[in-house]
Formats: structure tokens, C-alpha cells, sequence
């Protein structure tokens, strides 16, 4: 099968299945599967959500993707063995920590020509029940669905964003433009990065949405929300809808999915749809 669930922590509360669900598909025409994540706990409390989307010739992208998922959860879980987690903490501790993933990816692709220019794109989120600090470079992307609506958290490091930006183009142009899937910025491709991080304050009933742009190419924001705030569904069922609907429109790229309910998995929560 194409698809793979990496991991889920689904828990009954009420009538209600609840938690994270992690899912990833290769999509209905690559052959393999560039795509990482991974949903981390740690002795704090708090969770570490990541989703990679790697890139480059032969086998590079793959091994990237899973490099940078690697590499955090090895530093995730050595951290924060004594101190709680703020804002000012989390953001501090994504930015020095991918910064060191970038030059590890970098180094690692200069010792073999089959991996030269090897990257990968990253969104990763340090989520407590108070607040969440995401951070990302390239084009996955992170949302959030909560009392204000769905909104997209991240801010894409392509050309087409670019133009839009500049309003050379409209967002309507970007859909259809022909170098809509040039990145600008990736994790591993240069020495150094630039990373974006914010801090967003969280809500018990809140959902957060990272993903690929697999997903987001095929599925309008409204789809996603509709799937997210569908009554009867577990966020298994919900991620699986948004797969299958990416597919049925094209499925072109591979899809990866991670979905997180707040209060996080164990704790009692209301539903805001």
C-alpha cells in the first residue's frame, strides 16, 4: 500500500476519539516517498510535531527528510530534562536546533556526489497546552483551526509567494503558475538559514494541521476545514479524507499529514466546530 500511518495517539473522551494522528502517502505518480514526520513527547510534557518534505536527485530528498526528523528528535528528547517550557525558551531552542540540523544536512551531503544539493523543506511545532512555537522554512506549511476560524500559520519561502507578495501575480495566478514548486529557501541546501518562528497562543478545542505540499496543492483551505470540523469523524478518519481527496485530484506529489488536538493527548477537551 502507498499509504503509512507513522504514528497516532488516539484516546476516547465522551463520544469522541481525540489526540495526533500522523499519516503520509507517496501520492498516485511519484514511485517514492520524499516525505517525513513525526509527532514527539518529552519529559516535560510538551510535544515536538515535524513535517519534512525532502528534495533532490537519486535518493537525496529521502535521505534528507529523514535526516532533519532524525536529528530533532534526537535533540528533543535530551531537552528540557529541568526547566518548563515558554515561549521565549521554545522559540530559542528551534532556532539554534535547526540551525545545527541545517549544517549537519549540509555537511552530510558534501561527502557524496549522489547527494549534492540534497534538501528538504520543515515545519516543526513545540505545542504545549498554553501555546504553540512553529517554525519553518520552505513550503509545508502549518495551520490552525480554532474560535477565529482556519488560518494558515506559516508563510511559504517560494517564488510564486514572492510575486504574490509583490503583487506581480494573484494568489488565483500562483494555483496555475509554471514555477509555482520553486522554493526559495530549504534546510541543507546552503551553509547557513534563515528559519521563520512565531509564537501562537492556544485554546482548549483548537486542531493543528501541519503538512506537505502534497496536501495543500490539491485541497482548498475551506476542504480542509470542512474535513477538520465534520462531526462523526476521528482525526484518523479526517486525515484519511484529506489523502484520499488529494488524490483524487491528482495526487501528483506525495502527501503527509499530521493533525493535533488541543488540550494535548490525555487531557479533557471541548470541540469548537
Amino acid at each position: 500500500m502507498r499509504l503509512r500511518e507513522l504514528k497516532s495517539n488516539l484516546k476516547k473522551r465522551g463520544d469522541r476519539i481525540v489526540g495526533y494522528v500522523v499519516k503520509t502517502d507517496t501520492g498516485k505518480v511519484r514511485l517514492n516517498n520524499e516525505d517525513n514526520g513525526d509527532m514527539l513527547t518529552n519529559i516535560s510534557g510538551a510535544y515536538l510535531a515535524i513535517v519534512a518534505d525532502g528534495m533532490g536527485g537519486h535518493n537525496a530528498g529521502d535521505v534528507a527528510s529523514e535526516m532533519a526528523v532524525d536529528i530533532l528528535r534526537e535533540y528533543w528528547m535530551n531537552s528540557f530534562k529541568d526547566n518548563e517550557i515558554d515561549a521565549a525558551i521554545a522559540e530559542k531552542w528551534l532556532r539554534e536546533t535547526i540551525m545545527d540540523v541545517n549544517t549537519r544536512l549540509y555537511e552530510h551531503a558534501q561527502t557524496d556526489s549522489n547527494l549534492d544539493g540534497m534538501g528538504t523543506t520543515l515545519v516543526a511545532a513545540i505545542c504545549t497546552n498554553e501555546f504553540i512555537t512553529i517554525a519553518n522554512i520552505g513550503d509545508s506549511r502549518g495551520y490552525l483551526l480554532n474560535e477565529n476560524g482556519f488560518q494558515q500559520l506559516t508563510e511559504d519561502h517560494t517564488l510564486v509567494n514572492e510575486l504574490v507578495k509583490t503583487g506581480q501575480i494573484s494568489k488565483e495566478d500562483a494555483q496555475h503558475h509554471p514555477r509555482k514548486n520553486l522554493i526559495l529557501k530549504a534546510l541543507g541546501t546552503e551553509l547557513t538559514v534563515e528559519v521563520d518562528i512565531k509564537t501562537i497562543m492556544i485554546d482548549n478545542g483548537d486542531c493543528l494541521l501541519l503538512c506537505s505540499d502534497g496536501l495543500y496543492d490539491k485541497v482548498t483551505d475551506l476542504e480542509m476545514k470542512d474535513m477538520l470540523c465534520k462531526d462523526g469523524l476521528t482525526m484518523e478518519e479526517k486525515a484519511q479524507a484529506m489523502i484520499d481527496l488529494a488524490n483524487e485530484n491528482g495526487g501528483e506529489d506525495n502527501i503527509t499529514i499530521l493533525l493535533l488536538d488541543f488540550p494535548l493527548p490525555d487531557e479533557s477537551r471541548c470541540h469548537k466546530c
